[in-house]
């Protein structure tokens, strides 16, 4: 067994070894690596309470250590890291509903701060980075329904503005950035049913189009961006239930092939682009089970392999690359309720 040095700590590789626990148990947070390298990860929900609280993960001592409360409790929000470092939140399910509001966290000073509000409440909504440092925020779900409606953030005002609006109405979908700076949304849940289709942003028309569609409709599911520009789609759930199925989009054509399928069937796990260019699948909910289970995609021959499996089993988990080859899991629901657990995966 191959073995990795990390802050003098002998680790052995090819296996989940558990690191510090939150202060909170949580699920539906948000977890983003800041510029230093540790761990933001915010909101959530907890036997019955959606939480304010924010804390940060030190790779350095394995720990977590608490920060300044956001101002509005929040879950199922989005969570992204702006070219200046500062973190935006923005929507999510609150105490009072369907949220509006925004707010930036300052890794400088640890304080959260409100920002411009939305112009759409929503929650299992996407948000983007674009090249241009504003953020595309689309979908979801609101006081209305499922969304069509996309708008932008602007870092520089603080404000929102809108743009045009998705073919497709759908929330649990995916967004990725392509190379080309263009936008690949992907599934999700529309008006009646789960989704087939795709579409693409252009940031400079500010318009969607469509592009192919999937080979299998599907929610909750996983897109990764791998090194040669193609998107890996994984799992979800379908028309015919929980799936295996992984699949490429080509940016190049707009069209999808089938890859290798996965080893479990899983929706609402996680995957992360490891600096090698495997995919690590993680956890996730299965055929009336949570999932411990883990594996990897081989882009260079379209296979899976499962690895050892997670210490606890979890879904709706978050999962942050901290050093080249570490992979920190935390929180998320099992069998036996919210979790504060976390723990590291080195390849």
């Amino acid at each position: 067994m191959n073995h990795v040095v990390i802050n003098r700590v002998l680790y052995l590789t090819g296996i989940w070894t558990s690191t510090g626990n939150m202060t909170y148990s949580r699920r539906d947070h948000t977890a983003s690596r800041l510029q230093n390298g540790s761990i933001l990860v915010a909101g959530g929900y907890d036997k019955g309470n959606i939480l304010f609280s924010a804390e940060l993960y030190d790779p350095g001592t394995g720990s977590w250590s608490s920060t300044g409360n956001m101002i509005y409790a929040r879950y199922d929000h989005t969570e992204s890291v702006l070219q200046n470092g500062s973190v935006l939140v923005a929507g999510g399910d609150g105490s009072s509903g369907f949220l509006f509001s925004a707010e930036l966290y300052n890794p400088g000073t640890k304080h959260w701060t409100s920002t411009g509000n939305m112009i759409n409440a929503r929650c299992y909504h996407t948000a983007s980075v674009l090249q241009n440092g504003s953020v595309l925020v689309a979908g979801g779900y609101g006081s209305s329904g499922r969304l069509f409606s996309a708008e932008l953030y602007d870092p520089s005002t603080g404000k929102w503005t809108s743009t045009g609006k998705m073919t497709d109405v759908r929330q649990d979908h995916t967004a990725s950035v392509l190379r080309n700076g263009l936008v690949l949304v992907a599934g999700g849940y529309g008006s009646s049913e789960r989704l087939f289709s795709a579409e693409l942003y252009d940031p400079g028309t500010g318009k969607w189009t469509p592009t192919g569609n999937m080979k299998y409709s599907r929610e909750r599911h996983t897109a990764s961006v791998l090194q040669n520009g193609s998107v890996l789609v994984a799992g979800g759930y379908g028309s015919s239930g929980y799936l295996f199925s992984a699949e490429l989009y080509d940016p190049g054509t707009g069209k999808w092939t089938s890859t290798g399928n996965m080893t479990y069937l899983r929706e609402r796990h996680t995957a992360s682009v490891l600096q090698n260019g495997f995919v690590l699948v993680a956890g996730g909910y299965g055929p009336s089970r949570y999932l411990f289970s883990a594996e990897l995609y081989d882009p260079r021959t379209g296979n899976w392999r499962s690895l050892r499996n997670m210490t606890y089993s979890r879904e709706r988990h978050t999962a942050s690359i901290l050093f080249n080859r570490t992979v920190l899991v935390a929180g998320g629901t099992s069998s036996t309720g919210t979790l504060s657990s976390a723990e590291l995966y080195y390849l």
